[in-house]
C-alpha cells in the first residue's frame, strides 16, 4: 500500500516518537486527562490536518514562484535614475493639453450649444456655453460641430479662454 504524501519519514518519526512518549493515552503528560483533544487519536487528526495544509501552501508557493519565473523576461522593469530628467520632465508636462472635450451638446433649458471639459489631472468639469463662438460659422459647421466634436477656431478660442479664465481665479 502506498503511503499518504504528508507522510515524511521526519514526519513519521515524530508520530512515533509521540506515542511511544504518550502510550497512546493524553500527548501532553495528563494522567487522568481533562481534555479529549489531548488524546493521541484525536491530537494526531489535527495534527495531520496541519501538515497537510503546510504542504498545500508550500506547494502554491512553488508554483506561484515557478510561474512568475516563467513569465518573467529577464529585462528591467523600471529607469535606473526615475521616469524623466528633470528637462525631460519639463519638456513632457509643457506639452500636455490643460483640458480634454468630453461632449458637446444642445442644452435641455437654454437650446444652446455647450461644451462639456474636463481639466487635466483633475476631475473637474467645466461646461461652456458656445452659442456665441458658434452663431457665425455655417449650418454645416454647427451640426459638424455638434455631431461629430469638430469644433471651429472660434469655438476652440471661447474654451481656451474659459479654461484660462477659471485656472487663474
Amino acid at each position: 500500500m502506498a503511503e499518504p504524501k504528508w507522510l515524511t519519514p521526519e514526519r513519521k518519526a515524530h508520530l512515533v516518537n509521540l506515542f511511544i512518549r504518550s502510550g497512546g493515552f493524553c500527548v501532553f503528560g495528563h494522567k487522568p486527562c481533562p481534555y479529549p483533544n489531548h488524546h493521541y487519536e484525536l491530537f494526531i487528526e489535527d495534527l495531520i490536518k496541519d501538515w497537510i495544509d503546510d504542504d498545500r501552501a508550500r506547494r502554491l508557493a512553488e508554483q506561484k514562484a515557478e510561474r512568475e519565473a516563467l513569465h518573467k523576461l529577464g529585462e528591467r522593469q523600471h529607469p535606473l535614475r526615475g521616469q524623466f530628467s528633470a528637462i525631460g520632465k519639463d519638456i513632457f508636462y509643457a506639452s500636455q493639453p490643460q483640458y480634454y472635450i468630453e461632449g458637446i451638446s444642445v442644452s435641455g433649458l437654454t437650446f444652446r450649444p455647450f461644451a462639456k471639459v474636463r481639466l487635466a489631472s483633475s476631475f473637474m468639469r467645466l461646461y461652456i456655453d458656445l452659442a456665441d463662438s458658434l452663431k457665425d460659422t455655417r449650418k454645416n459647421a454647427k451640426r459638424k460641430a455638434l455631431r461629430y466634436g469638430k469644433l471651429t477656431d472660434n469655438a476652440r478660442r471661447r474654451i481656451n479662454g474659459a479654461v484660462k479664465h477659471y485656472l487663474d481665479h
